[in-house]
């Protein structure tokens, strides 16, 4: 291929968590890589999902064993190389007393919990057991109908966080991220693609070459899948979810079976909320356009009511999101019960080739690049080995992957740190904050204080390093601030990103 044009052996298509997750593999296996972005990293899907690395312990009913397993190990494999952004999550899974509609009864739960437990790869979480709510403190936040219950353990994530930093790695091996750049077309040319790009913001538009491409657009794949008359059938689901101020004080999950086969999750979030979904409900509009409707939060808080002692009502949600999953169309009828598998979709148009991802879920991420990879070698040529389930994601080199202990560290080298401001550092960036705090003594040494605990240095980091344009992606995708942002501090972000440098 010629022409004057930048050359990659692979463009990827999507800035989500499957697009950068393909771009870190393949740059780090030696491929020359493009990744762009139509608006910001994990603008869509990836920042809007129960923030869990999981299993999906419901799945083990619709027989999707090989999923399950494959999350299992994943989930073990993603704690291991995230440490910072993956942590060991407690499960509480109440036994419904009666007959209530599609509540399982104690003996299938202890049976789905054991299979749980054994088919991945468990090595350091703590087995599921049971659980007597009127003696434990999870009871107490609950209805006194509630007697029993089971506990499990899976993970929670900073999904979106998990998604920048596997941007991060990919740039740092040598790919080139474009974010708010969108993919305009891509022809066949001399057995590979010429691809047309514009930049979102100047309309600017410039041209690349590839020699394969990788369609990880989500929700939008159909809608870039080049040169294919007859593919698989994407069927959009709407995921919404609910965040409230927190309806119990410890730090775990409770999974709700609410009836109908249906469960609803509710899990400490962000110290001083709790996160409630999700729903499933098919999707036909533009993706760009997705939101919870009233009557999905109005479903949520009617869910949770049935379970806490604490009543909740729409006017206490004081955040709503919802996600679209691109499942692959089997043919079910409920959306709920619709496989979440992924499939890859190989193909060629006039010699070009292109490969798609289509489902999945957020967990087992890293094992659907590594197979993309795998299949680009196969026409790219072989390069590295596979190699991301051992190396660290940025951040992650913790000494002994022990959080806990990086989070006493950190605090006790930056003393102005508070505890809760010290904890979200070490969540967030585990090693990578070393950088911008560098040798400060006082919190005047980071310069500007947007509040919050929010620095100037940090700020500048989001900017520098990580693709941070706006407020939105600072305090809604880079943190979770937003859940305590004034408009001031909106506005003060703004002005500060938009300054002239």
């Amino acid at each position: 291929m010629n022409g004057g044009q930048a050359e990659y052996d692979l463009l990827v298509i999507g800035g989500g968590i499957n697009g950068c997750g393909v771009a870190r593999d393949a740059a780090g296996r030696g491929y020359r890589v493009a990744l762009v972005e139509m608006d910001d990293l994990a603008s869509g899907t990836s920042s809007k999902s129960t923030k869990l690395v999981h299993g999906g312990l419901r799945y083990l009913e619709s027989g999707d064993f090989r999923m399950v397993r494959e999350a299992l190990a994943e989930r073990e494999t993603l704690w291991r190389i995230a440490p910072h952004l993956v942590q060991p999550l407690r499960f509480v899974l109440p036994v419904l007393p009666g007959a209530l509609p599609g509540a399982r009864p104690a003996w299938l739960l202890r049976l789905g919990l054991f299979l749980y437990d054994h088919l991945g790869a468990r090595e350091k979480l703590p087995r599921a057991a049971s659980l007597d709510l009127r003696r434990a403190s999870e009871g107490a936040p609950l209805k006194p109908h509630l007697r029993r219950a089971f506990t499990f353990f899976d993970c929670r994530v900073d999904d979106s966080r998990l998604v920048v930093l596997n941007a991060r790695d990919a740039a740092d091996r040598g790919a080139d991220i474009f974010t708010r750049t969108r993919f305009l077309r891509a022809g066949p040319s001399d057995g590979g693609w010429r691809i047309d790009l514009r930049d979102v913001g100047s309309g600017a538009e410039r041209a690349l070459r590839a020699r394969l491409i990788v369609n990880a657009a989500g929700p939008w794949a159909d809608g870039v899948l080049p040169g294919k008359t007859e593919r698989p059938r994407l069927r959009l689901v709407r995921g919404s979810h609910i965040v409230v101020r927190k309806l119990f004080e410890h730090d775990g999950a409770y999974l709700f079976q609410t009836g109908e086969g249906r469960v609803v999750f509710a899990i400490s979030y962000q110290r001083d909320f709790t996160l409630i979904g999700t729903t499933d409900a098919d999707f036909s509009g533009a993706p760009e356009e997705v939101a919870a409707t009233s009557e999905e939060i109005a479903y949520l808080c009617h869910a949770a009511n049935g379970f806490f002692v604490r009543a909740i009502a729409p006017e206490d949600v004081v955040w709503s999101f919802a996600g679209l999953r691109p499942l692959v169309d089997d043919g079910e009828k409920a959306a709920a019960r619709a496989s979440r598998d992924y499939m890859l979709d190989e193909g060629r148009a006039d010699g070009a080739p292109f490969i798609s991802i289509l489902g999945g879920k957020l967990t087992a991420y890293r094992r659907v690049a590594e197979q993309v990879v795998d299949r680009a070698a196969a026409c790219l040529g072989l390069r590295g080995g596979v190699w991301t389930a051992a190396a660290p994601l940025p951040g992650g080199d913790l000494p002994g992957a022990d959080l806990d202990a990086f989070t006493k560290d950190l605090q006790a080298r930056y003393a102005f740190l508070g505890a809760a401001e010290g904890r979200r550092l070490a969540c967030a960036y585990g090693t990578l904050c070393l950088a911008f705090l560098g040798a400060a003594r006082r919190r005047e040494d980071l310069g500007r204080d947007f509040g919050l605990g929010l620095s100037e240095a940090e700020v500048e980091h989001l900017r520098a390093s990580e693709w941070a344009r706006t407020a939105e992606d600072i305090l809604w995708r880079r943190s979770k601030l937003g859940l305590w942002a004034s408009p001031d501090v909106h506005k003060a972000l703004d002005a500060w990103l938009a300054a002239p440098r």
